[in-house]
């Protein structure tokens, strides 16, 4: 099974590199991508613990970024890069540029949520990150939930971190055409993280994704927890119209989410297409 986005503790997963490298093993999972959002840095003890597991490895990340609606509007995007190079200027910098804009959005939520709460302020909220984190709701509603603010993650999202709320605090996001273009110079292969995951809120529109992959966009994850049966069809059509590669994924983020690894997976050929577009860095056995 080919499991091609997960997140670990260095993002708003729960399991360490090494845990998660442990959990998709006992899955049966034979090749795995750790993409955190927004930063690689769990990258060296993912490999080292797939090193004796079995499982290859797909270094990658889920980038934030900003993308036209295809209705004159823009919504928030995600884009996997996979298999880049890590040390490329343009990625070092826009990744800690997103920390940076994340820590900062951190400290004012939690301001805000200080006003209510007596005993949260920013600073407070802060100490309790990893400090190469790209910090985001998860952490604080996780902090939230050690303070007893809330009982679980969850209620912290329904009930104080919800977007309509008033605590709540836009966050910076790359322009996705700029992603593309940072990924594919850095020889990594971008693919757009479930587009159609209309639970999450608005979507673009199959226009957008026709567009990109003239732009360099590489793929779009057609299988995923998110995606309705109808949607799944229209961006296996998109992709088939487009030469997109299909991907398939769980998104899992351990007991942050109810979805299991590997419920989503990548065909093949599809992954062995994926791997041999990369010229950034290899995968890992």
């Amino acid at each position: 099974m080919i499991d091609l986005h997960t997140h670990s503790t260095f993002s708003d997963g729960t399991e360490t590199p090494t845990e998660l490298v442990a959990t998709a093993r006992a899955a049966g999972v034979t090749v795995l991508a750790l993409t955190d959002h927004d930063t690689t840095a769990g990258w060296d003890e993912a490999a080292a613990a797939v090193s004796s597991s079995g499982i290859t490895l797909v270094r990658g990340a889920e980038f934030s970024t900003e993308s036209p609606d295809g209705r004159g509007g823009t919504v928030t995007a995600h884009l996997l890069g996979y298999l880049f190079d890590p040390a490329a200027p343009d990625v070092v910098a826009e990744q800690e540029r997103i920390r940076e804009a994340r820590r900062a959005r951190v400290w004012e939520m939690g301001a805000r949520i200080g006003a209510d709460h007596p005993g949260i302020d920013g600073d407070s909220l802060l100490a309790r990150l990893p400090a190469d984190s790209p910090a985001g709701r998860p952490h604080i509603g996780q902090a939230l939930v050690e303070l007893d603010v809330v009982a679980s993650v969850t209620d912290a999202f329904e009930h104080i971190l919800r977007k309509d709320g008033p605590y709540y605090v836009e966050k910076y996001n790359t322009p996705i055409a700029t992603a593309i273009a940072m990924i594919d110079a850095a020889g990594g292969v971008a693919v757009f993280a479930h587009p159609f995951a209309r639970k999450r809120g608005p979507t673009v529109d199959a226009s957008v994704l026709a567009d990109l992959a003239g732009r360099g966009l590489a793929g779009i994850e057609v299988d995923h927890p998110d995606h309705a049966a109808d949607d799944r069809a229209t961006l296996r059509d998109v992709a088939a119209a487009t030469g997109l590669l299909a991907t398939g994924s769980s998104d899992y983020h351990g007991t942050n989410k109810t979805t299991g690894i590997a419920v989503e997976t990548t065909a093949r050929e599809q992954y062995d297409a994926l791997v041999a577009r990369a010229t950034g860095v290899g995968v890992l056995a």
